[in-house]
């Protein structure tokens, strides 16, 4: 089981003929190297003077150096600070000027390859050429992905944790729904029991895609779709995750207002056989992630639905929602022992009967171990 030091000495290891410096900004790469975890993200921005030097300084064999303001420092409060080398940029002091100090002390020369986020501000990188012109600046995330994408038996039990998380909020919720709710009755009472459970908030927006026979699909369109009341024969597609420890969840069910049509039982059936065999599909050494989506998506053409099936099967998790590599045609990536990925067959029909099932799936050597498996069944409320 790897620990934070691990990981940063084992990346700062890798760095060696690939750049001479990384900056990672509070983000997903910085919290897993370090756990100084990210916080809840803003609608608008909310700058602090200075802003574009928040985060780590990575050279190697040495020390990181992080940087913060002096608003990030006193109201911010990252956890884990105090066990790095912090420097505090005051509200009048010179950004530019605190950074070049820290390039000449970490010895970063004339023409340095310097590697920051692929999350980073533009800004970093323009006042960064700005003290060295002749920078050549390459993707950290990508340094820092094979590491990152091979989750070890502590990183599994948290994102397992995080999916019981959702479980129960998903349990809580149904409890509370009933006939004639609004879309937004739904999608604030499972935000609220996300956080009553334990997690920090949602790792993504909450979502719900509703369908049935004269009731559209709306996708992105909130202010339309939250007022609607969940009436029979609804569809209720759910789409949501809890975060913990730094890891996000992602997880979906169907639902049916009141008693199910012989079409939504059957469109149930169906999503959830797909969804079986993908996880068998899902080989450790054995397959790739392109032939992964194939055995779940064979299930729906066969049974004539392949045409509603719209979307990738799915796609690696753990740090952040969506990560590298993708259970889609064309990723050739062999699956490895380690990898986590959502598995999501749907059936999308506009003015018809939809479902949808998501769980995370540890890929094994035997097939998929899936961290959530509750609510099998179609449910009904009624």
């Amino acid at each position: 089981m790897a620990s934070y030091a691990d990981r940063l000495t084992r990346f700062q290891d890798s760095l060696t003929d690939q750049a001479d410096l990384v900056f990672f900004p509070m983000g997903t790469d910085l919290d897993y190297l370090t756990g100084i975890h990210r916080d809840i993200p803003n609608y608008g921005r909310n700058l602090h003077p200075g802003m574009w030097l928040e985060g780590a300084w990575i050279a190697p064999g040495k020390a990181p150096i992080l940087t913060v303001p002096r608003m990030t420092a006193e109201f911010g409060n990252p956890g884990g600070l105090d066990a790095f080398d912090v420097r505090v940029l005051g509200d009048w002091d010179d950004p530019a000027t605190l950074v070049s100090g820290i390039l000449d002390e970490l010895g970063i020369g004339d023409a340095p390859r310097i590697a920051v986020s692929d999350n980073a501000e533009a800004e970093t990188l323009i006042e960064l050429q700005a003290l060295r012109p002749d920078t050549a600046f390459a993707s950290g995330t990508a340094l820092l992905r094979p590491i990152r994408v091979i989750k070890d038996a502590d990183e599994i039990a948290k994102l397992r944790e995080a999916g019981r998380i959702t479980e129960a909020a998903f349990a809580a919720t149904i409890k509370q729904m009933k006939i004639g709710m609004t879309e937004l009755d739904v999608l604030s009472e499972l935000d609220h029991q996300m956080k009553a459970h334990g997690s920090l908030g949602p790792s993504f927006t909450t979502s719900m895609y509703n369908t049935g026979p004269d009731i559209s699909l709306e996708f992105g369109n909130k202010l339309k779709s939250w007022p609607r009341k969940l009436e029979p024969p609804t569809s209720v597609l759910f789409d949501f995750g809890a975060v913990l420890d730094g890891m996000c969840y992602d997880f979906g069910r169907t639902a049916c207002m009141g008693a199910p049509s012989d079409e939504q039982l059957k469109v149930h059936r169906l999503i959830m056989e797909s969804q079986a065999a993908g996880i068998a599909a899902l080989k450790a050494g054995a397959v790739t992630c392109e032939e992964v989506d194939k055995a779940a998506r064979d299930v729906l053409e066969d049974a004539g639905y392949g045409h509603a099936f719209r979307h990738r099967l799915g796609h690696g998790i753990g740090w952040d929602v969506h990560e590298p590599p993708f259970l889609t045609k064309g990723d050739a990536t062999p699956v490895r022992e380690g990898m986590i990925f959502t598995i999501e067959p749907s059936i999308f029909q506009d003015g018809d009967v939809s479902a949808r099932v998501e769980d995370c799936i540890v890929a094994r050597p035997g097939g998929g171990e899936a961290l959530t498996s509750g609510f099998q069944d179609l449910i009904v409320i009624e």
